[in-house]
């Protein structure tokens, strides 16, 4: 990829809140390349982001858009779910949300981006169509597809290249399907990826210190993805209740869970996480809409049992440091 950037540190989209203009500019401006997320947004909203964006770097940065669902859920699953969390939603003040909109505007923003990319644009939970690679290509940008196993490497073999999310990850795996199967760590998938394809790999997952972005780009890497170290920076548009969890004491493990989204997802073990996970069906993104309330209420309230705190296994190594420092520093 031509654009390249100077540093091989890759600031991981994070839908949600914690990827902000700010975030991306300042990786950007210090040698990595920042991310945008496209993800829960409207198509409006994310070309606010990308020009909010360019009025702060001048550098190459990128946005990440996720795969509209193809698996229906079962709609008696859904709702027995939110049933089960009106207590829930009853002790914060709220009511449960209701299922909506499952694509996330996936054409809107695709015609959005075609008109005027960025120079990176990600994909997450599946790999788009052969055209749409082409096209984003053709334009002058890099098409990037996360990938959990070899085999969805093997169906993204069009893209510029590939990121490679190892179980060690905080947030959504990027799995093209909505499975329990057992994680691939990244390690392990580095060395089974890179052993078929030439194609540039970003390694994903539990990186957060130079040693392990050394580490990763001896097995094949180019680039490093960080994303946990990243959600403590001052640019960062995290929840504070989440900032505050990644150093809070009484959090001490991490786990995946279904309990927030519907989708397997990395997080700091809490009370809803802890409550909630075994009955929670594979249904996303209908879950995120039905738990959002919720979740919404226990930010503003500043209870951190009760929201998502997405967190990979490194979470302890996230610290209070300027993204433009933090940059530096997970630099071999």
């Amino acid at each position: 990829m031509s654009r390249w950037p100077e540093h091989p540190i890759v600031q991981a989209p994070m839908a949600g809140g914690p990827s902000t203009p700010e975030l991306a500019a300042a990786v950007s401006d210090a040698g990595g390349l920042g991310f945008l997320a496209a993800g829960y947004k409207t198509p409006e909203a994310m070309r606010a982001d990308i020009t909010a964006t360019r009025r702060l770097t001048s550098r190459p940065f990128g946005m990440n858009v996720f795969m509209p669902s193809l698996e229906e859920p079962d709609p008696s699953a859904v709702a027995a779910y939110r049933d089960r969390l009106a207590p829930e939603a009853a002790r914060l003040g709220v009511a449960p949300g209701t299922p909506a909109d499952r694509d996330d505007a996936y054409d809107a923003k695709i015609a959005d981006l075609l008109a005027d990319p960025p120079p990176f644009v990600g994909f997450t939970f599946g790999c788009p169509a052969p055209d749409v690679i082409r096209a984003f290509q053709e334009r002058g940008t890099a098409v990037v597809v996360t990938v959990t196993t070899a085999a969805e490497a093997r169906l993204a073999s069009a893209a510029d290249a590939l990121c490679l999310q190892g179980s060690e990850a905080g947030g959504h795996r990027g799995s093209f399907t909505n499975t329990s199967d057992d994680p691939v760590p990244l390690r392990a998938l580095l060395r089974e990826v890179s052993a078929f394809t030439r194609q540039p790999l970003i390694a994903a997952g539990g990186l957060a210190t130079a040693s392990h972005v050394a580490e990763v780009l001896a097995l094949g890497a180019v680039a490093a993805q960080i994303g946990t170290a990243f959600v403590r920076c001052p640019e960062s548009g995290a929840n504070p209740v989440h900032k505050a969890a990644l150093a809070d004491p009484r959090f001490t493990s991490t786990a995946l869970t279904r309990a927030f989204s519907g989708r397997p997802a990395r997080g700091l073990v809490n009370r809803f996480l802890t409550e909630h996970s075994a009955h929670a069906p594979a249904a996303y993104p209908d879950v995120h809409y039905v738990t959002s309330p919720l979740r919404r209420a226990a930010a503003a309230q500043g209870d951190p049992e009760g929201l998502n705190l997405w967190a990979g296994e490194s979470y302890r190594q996230a610290t209070e440091t300027p993204a433009a420092v933090l940059v530096a520093r997970l630099t071999p």
